[in-house]
């Protein structure tokens, strides 16, 4: 049965009162903005940034209660600011557009004197987002069990919520999306006979794919919605798949291939050397993985490794975006493993986005009918627009990571 997870808005509803911290944040914002080409228009007229007239524009509703958001936790507050509806775009100015200049100075938004002192200002991740056998559970209920229907509203037709790999600007979503599955399967060598062990089911589109290559399936998931939809498409496909409701801490058996595909980010850093090796463990000798990845650069990792931002608190709780160097260390101190090939999706994923984010402004009115209010809306507006802008300016990136025994290679 469907439910629909609607989150209450506490944060939302009430605005902060901090007005010395307002105030500071105005006296930041102001500068910085004005070295950014966009512009802020309030509504006496006042513009801030460096853009022209044609340039991305976005309008301060509220300004008392912007900068009361900005002020009170900075990392969470923009998007919160937005949920809320103290800002929005003008007319004529795309989210995305508005966000990539800002998301192509990320390392740098916040002046370089203040970045020391970041640690009084981060967040920690919340104990309960832990990535325990428990906590992963909670966290991935409450994004990946809001409601099947509702991703049906924005995702092609192969219901993959994960990268496509576009072959020319012609190409269709779903078919981008089968190629990036391909692409996984040919890295992992699977065949007819192969053992694939799948971690993270996601609505089953992979897992039919590797079926109809004639191998034995074993795909594992932790949401139950996700479980019963994709196995309603094994039944409509005719392929015989062994889906499994379980951690990927509470597998056994051996496989001749690993997959998973944008698992790792649900994964935690305090988890990394389990999920590694008990890959390792379940490899069946001269076996390779293939994992799709989302990246960020090494420093960048290293800065935000501890701190908890609006996507924790209103997307994917419990996730952490690891780096290539990270992913390399956890393998070489963890595992018999390394990366044996690596290919980039970044720029494909800013499409991919892009394309999801037209489809849910378009279905809306049935998304809004299955019971999500205007606030969840602009939460998903906004969290579709930022990612997308990080993937564009390569602030983000995302890889297809073949792993193996370089004793095997």
């Amino acid at each position: 049965m469907t439910q629909l997870a609607t989150p209450r808005w506490a944060g939302i509803t009430h605005t902060p009162r901090t007005p010395l911290k307002a105030r500071i944040a105005k006296a930041i914002l102001r500068p910085t903005v004005n070295s950014v080409p966009v512009r802020l228009s309030f509504a006496n007229g006042t513009t801030w940034g460096a853009g022209g007239p044609d340039s991305p524009t976005m309008r301060v509703v509220r300004p008392r209660a912007f900068f009361a958001r900005l002020g009170a936790d900075t990392k969470i507050g923009f998007g919160e600011a937005y949920m809320a509806g103290d800002w929005t775009v003008a007319d004529g100015t795309d989210l995305a557009e508005l966000l990539i200049p800002f998301a192509r100075r990320m390392a740098t938004i916040v002046p370089v004197p203040l970045q020391r002192f970041r640690g009084f200002v981060d967040q920690k991740l919340p104990h309960h987002q832990r990535n325990s056998v428990t906590g992963s559970r909670k966290n991935i209920e409450a994004h990946y069990d809001l409601s099947n229907d509702l991703f049906a509203q924005f995702l092609d037709p192969s219901m993959s919520y994960s990268a496509a790999w576009f072959e020319s600007s012609e190409q269709s979503l779903e078919a981008a999306q089968l190629r990036k599955i391909d692409g996984i399967l040919d890295q992992a060598g699977v065949t007819e006979g192969t053992r694939v062990l799948e971690i993270g089911s996601g609505w089953g589109a992979l897992a039919i794919r590797a079926a109809q290559r004639g191998a034995k399936v074993t795909t594992i998931t932790i949401s139950a919605e996700q479980a019963a939809l994709a196995r309603e498409r094994f039944a409509e496909a005719g392929v015989d798949v062994d889906l499994q409701l379980v951690d990927y801490r509470e597998v056994t058996g051996e496989f001749d291939a690993i997959v998973s595909v944008e698992m790792i980010e649900a994964v935690g850093e305090e988890y990394w050397p389990t999920y590694f090796a008990t890959i390792d463990k379940l490899l069946a000798p001269g076996g390779r993985v293939s994992i799709q990845a989302i990246t960020m650069d090494h420093h960048r990792y290293l800065a935000t490794r501890d701190s908890y931002g609006w996507i924790q608190k209103y997307i994917f709780p419990g996730g952490l975006i690891p780096s290539l160097q990270a992913i390399d260390s956890t393998l070489a101190t963890h595992t018999s493993l390394a990366v044996t090939d690596r290919r980039s999706l970044g720029q494909d994923y800013a499409r991919t986005l892009r394309e999801w984010r037209t489809a849910f402004d378009a279905n809306w009115d049935t998304i809004s009918a299955q019971g999500f209010d205007t606030t969840f809306r602009r939460m998903w507006e906004f969290y579709l627009a930022y990612c997308e802008a990080g993937f564009s300016v390569g602030y983000l990136d995302v890889f297809q990571l073949r792993m193996s025994r370089p004793e095997e290679a």
